[in-house]
């Protein structure tokens, strides 16, 4: 008869290690690429590098920015896109990471629960759903986030890319 040791799976705390771990390899590598676009484009931006939750928050801080803005975030958007296949280019795993430049995202996040309330308002207010502007991805998911807070409505998604939209429903009774 053999005996062996008794055998151990990995730790769970070893698990988020290696997430965080690969976060913040996706930040490292999200900087780098921004950088260097920073670099090329001639702006002038420093980096900031964080992990919340379950993704990398990489964000460029600095003066005249808006160019990489555009109109209503569209040009970040598409940027954080390209820095999101930059890193999953080295790493093979698809990325969630967030870039935000100038503050963008975050003023951008009140607005979005400013909306959510007063849509929440209308609603109770009208006694009907109430449908909002379409939005990209990020967008919906705070005013989700934001309407899920409150009690007695609840938020869905309708419509296709790019008119996809938030619509807020009184909870039935």
């Amino acid at each position: 008869m053999t005996e062996t040791g008794p055998t151990t799976a990995p730790a769970a705390t070893d698990t988020v290690d290696e997430d965080t771990d690969l976060l913040v390899r996706e930040g490292d590598i999200a900087g780098d690429y921004i950088e260097r676009l920073l670099d090329i484009l001639d702006f002038d931006g420093d980096i900031d590098m964080d992990v919340e939750g379950d993704r990398a928050i990489v964000a460029v801080i600095g003066e005249e920015l808006d160019a990489l803005i555009g109109p209503r975030g569209t040009t970040l958007d598409a940027l954080q896109e390209l820095t999101r296949l930059a890193v999953v280019q080295q790493t093979g795993v698809r990325s969630r990471l967030m870039l935000d430049v100038g503050g963008y995202r975050a003023k951008r996040r009140q607005e979005l629960v400013a909306i959510a309330k007063n849509a929440v308002e209308q609603a109770r207010s009208l006694g009907e759903p109430v449908k909002l502007n379409p939005m990209n991805p990020f967008e919906r998911k705070v005013v989700h986030d934001a309407i899920s807070a409150i009690d007695d409505v609840r938020s869905e998604s309708e419509g296709e890319e790019p008119e996809r939209r938030v619509v807020v429903h009184l909870q039935s009774a």
